[in-house]
């Protein structure tokens, strides 16, 4: 099969398309033919060596997390799924022709191979940062990079727990972000004195890491009121820093039921190739995406 993997740490470069080995699933695990696979930041970042606990590296090490498809194996003590399922959900490196899931839920009605794979990962964090952020029902909730996957998720998550959020993205985004029902406003200069002049602010997250967790505890008054999931110096600030997963089954469920209900929608803003993955991942270190990327095999 091919897959895209990487012998070394380094930049896009590093990405080569390989004959390799097919995966097998496990006890517990499913394989499936994969059709589309989510690119998500924590792919670069695992990709460039960045010391993230989670996600051990053993090189030569495939790409991805998160993909969809149809089920072709299933493992031993694995209930509730059968050959030819339409599944998507959470595995390792996933950009290939075949992977194994260690998590996973039927597909929705109605929805793509390309839309779905692009869901496991950013419902998750989603659902994460705003339980650890600590911000409830009548509240006001302030996301930095709002625009992307994650951001996404949490205003159309938030606006269904009742919370209100403000958005910062750039000038191109401001209507998608209203679109997901939140007060948007660029980032820039000035920004913290337009969030201001929006209300209060009781809890904040950065999903960028753009260099802006000291405003955002100037925002709410108290770095235990701040999450981020991009900044590594995040800590420096008294702010916690979230990269390790919560229940990716309970995500996906979730996720699954919020999307045939219609209350949850990311946009496939670009589709890539396997052969593409390194382009791929240079428009996702550059930010500015609304929605979601994925490689569609």
């Amino acid at each position: 099969m091919r897959k895209v993997s990487f012998a070394e740490f380094g930049g896009p470069d590093v990405l080569h398309l390989i004959d390799a080995e097919e995966p097998h699933a496990g006890r517990g695990r499913i394989r499936i033919t994969v059709r589309a696979a989510g690119v998500n930041p924590v792919d670069w970042r695992i990709r460039e060596g960045q010391i993230l606990g989670a996600h051990p590296t053993v090189l030569p090490s495939g790409v991805g997390q998160d993909a969809a498809g149809v089920v072709d194996e299933v493992g031993e003590d694995v209930e509730g799924v059968a050959i030819g399922d339409r599944v998507f959900g959470e595995g390792a490196a996933t950009y290939a022709e075949f992977a194994v899931l260690s998590a996973w839920a039927r597909m929705p009605e109605g929805l793509t191979f390309e839309e779905a794979a692009g869901y496991p990962s950013v419902v998750e964090t989603a659902l994460r940062v705003i339980r650890e952020v600590g911000v409830r029902p009548g509240q006001t909730l302030l996301v930095s990079g709002a625009s992307g996957g994650v951001g996404s998720a949490v205003l159309q998550i938030a606006r269904h727990q009742s919370i209100a959020v403000i958005g910062t993205a750039g000038a191109a985004n401001q209507d998608y972000l209203r679109s997901l029902g939140a007060t948007a406003t660029t980032y820039g200069e000035g920004w913290t004195e337009r969030v201001r002049q929006l209300g209060r602010v009781d809890a904040a997250l950065d999903l960028a890491g753009s260099g802006v967790i000291r405003e955002l505890v100037e925002l709410t008054g108290d770095p235990r009121k701040v999450l981020s999931i991009a900044d590594l110096a995040a800590p420096e600030f008294g702010v916690r820093f979230s990269g390790v997963a919560g229940s990716m089954p309970d995500a996906l469920a979730e996720a699954a039921d919020l999307i045939a209900r219609g209350e949850l929608h990311i946009p496939v803003e670009k589709s890539y190739t396997l052969a593409e993955a390194a382009a791929a991942h240079i428009d996702s270190h550059a930010g500015h995406t609304r929605g979601r990327r994925v490689l569609v095999i």
